[in-house]
C-alpha cells in the first residue's frame, strides 16, 4: 500500500486555505460518520479516521509543510508540531489538544479541558454540531478536564398506542415523521421519514423503542433520540394484568348453580367456550358465586422472554339474583338445596 495523499482524501488541491480544509473536512466527515454507515460500519470507520488524520496534518502549519516537502515518511521521522498548527486549531475549537477516534456507542466528549490557562474553549465547530455524530471523541488522555464536544439534547417521546390485539399478536407500524436536520452545505432543512416499528407479541405499556438521533437537529446540540412508548388502548372485554388477561362475566342464579358455558372470542380471533360449573370438575366443584374467578391457564399474553408461554385468562363472575320468587319457588329451592345438607 502506497503513502497516502492527504490532499487527496481531503480531494482539496495544494494550495488549499485552512477554510477550504475545514469545509472538506466537515463535508467528509459527516458523509462517512459510522453512525451514518451502519451497513457499511467498518469500511466508514477506517475512511473516518483516515479523513481525520488528513485534516490533523494539513490543518497545522507545521506539518503540513513537512509533509508537503518529505511526504508522510518525513512525519513518521517525527517532525514536532509547530504553533498555529492542529494542536492549536483543535485546542481552539475544543480546550484540548487533538482528539483521536473511540469505537465506543453512546454520549462522549473530549477530555483534556482548556490548554491555556486563563482561556475559554469557544463552541465547536459546525461541522461537530450539525452533523449528528453518537460517537465519543476524547483528547490527550494525559490531560486533566474533560469538557463535552458537543451537548446531547434530550431524548424526544412519543405515544406508540396500541390495541391489544395488536400486543397479543404483534404488529408492524409505519410512522412518520418530520424533522429539522442540518445538510452537508450547513443549511437547515426539514426532512420527512417514515419508521417502522415491530411490535413484539407480549410487549407491555410503557416498553421504549428508540431511533438514535432521529430527533430534530440544532446548531449548537446533537439530534436528540426519537423514542416510541408503547401505550395500550381500552378494550371492550379484556384487561389486562401483567401477563394475565382478565374478562368479567355475568350469570343468572340458575347458571351459577346448575352450570353454564361462557362464550368469549380471543383476541386472535379465536372462539373460547368456557364450561362454568356444568359438573365437568367432579363432584366438588366449586360453586360460582359473585366475586368467584375462573383461571384458564394459557389463554393470557404471550411472555416475550419464554417463547411459547402464554399467561392465564382469569374470568371473574358477577352473578345476577332475580328481583323475585314465588312461595313455592323458595319452597323448591329451599328444599333442593336441603338434600344434600
Amino acid at each position: 500500500m502506497g503513502p497516502a495523499d492527504y490532499y487527496e482524501i481531503l480531494n482539496v488541491d495544494r494550495s488549499a486555505t485552512d477554510d477550504d480544509l475545514r469545509r472538506a473536512y466537515r463535508r467528509l466527515a459527516m458523509r462517512w460518520h459510522p453512525d451514518k454507515n451502519p451497513a457499511g460500519k467498518a469500511d466508514a470507520e477506517a475512511k473516518f479516521k483516515e479523513i481525520t488524520e488528513a485534516y490533523n496534518v494539513l490543518s497545522d502549519v507545521g506539518k503540513r509543510a513537512v509533509y508537503d516537502q518529505y511526504g508522510e515518511e518525513g512525519l513518521r521521522g517525527g517532525a514536532a508540531p509547530q504553533p498555529g498548527g492542529a494542536d492549536d486549531i483543535f485546542a481552539e475549537f475544543f480546550g484540548s489538544t487533538p482528539f483521536t477516534y473511540c469505537n465506543t456507542a453512546g454520549g462522549g466528549g473530549v477530555g483534556g479541558g482548556n490548554a491555556r490557562a486563563g482561556r475559554q474553549p469557544p463552541p465547536p465547530p459546525p461541522a461537530w454540531n450539525s452533523s449528528g455524530f453518537g460517537r465519543a471523541y476524547r483528547g490527550d488522555p494525559g490531560a486533566a478536564g474533560g469538557g463535552a464536544a458537543s451537548a446531547v439534547a434530550p431524548a424526544v417521546e412519543s405515544r406508540l398506542a396500541c390495541t391489544l390485539e395488536e400486543l397479543y399478536v404483534g404488529v408492524t407500524k409505519k410512522m412518520r415523521i418530520s424533522r429539522n436536520v442540518v445538510d452537508a452545505a450547513g443549511r437547515m432543512k426539514t426532512e420527512s421519514e417514515i419508521l417502522s416499528i415491530e411490535v413484539k407479541p407480549g410487549w407491555k405499556k410503557g416498553t421504549k423503542i428508540t431511533f438514535p438521533s432521529k430527533g430534530n437537529q440544532q446548531w449548537s446540540q446533537l439530534p436528540a433520540d426519537l423514542v416510541f412508548v408503547v401505550d395500550e388502548k381500552p378494550h371492550a372485554v379484556y384487561r389486562r394484568d401483567g401477563n394475565d388477561l382478565v374478562a368479567e362475566a355475568r350469570v343468572t342464579l340458575v347458571e351459577a348453580l346448575g352450570g353454564t358455558v361462557v362464550v368469549l372470542t380471543a383476541l386472535d380471533g379465536r372462539e373460547l367456550a368456557v364450561d362454568v360449573g356444568g359438573g365437568m370438575g367432579g363432584e366438588d366443584e366449586p360453586v360460582v358465586r359473585p366475586g368467584y374467578e375462573l383461571v384458564v391457564p394459557m389463554e393470557g399474553m404471550p411472555m416475550p422472554r419464554e417463547p411459547g408461554r402464554r399467561g392465564s385468562l382469569r374470568i371473574r363472575f358477577d352473578v345476577v339474583f332475580p328481583d323475585r320468587l314465588t312461595r313455592r319457588q323458595r319452597a323448591q329451592i329451599k328444599r333442593a338445596l336441603l338434600e344434600d345438607g
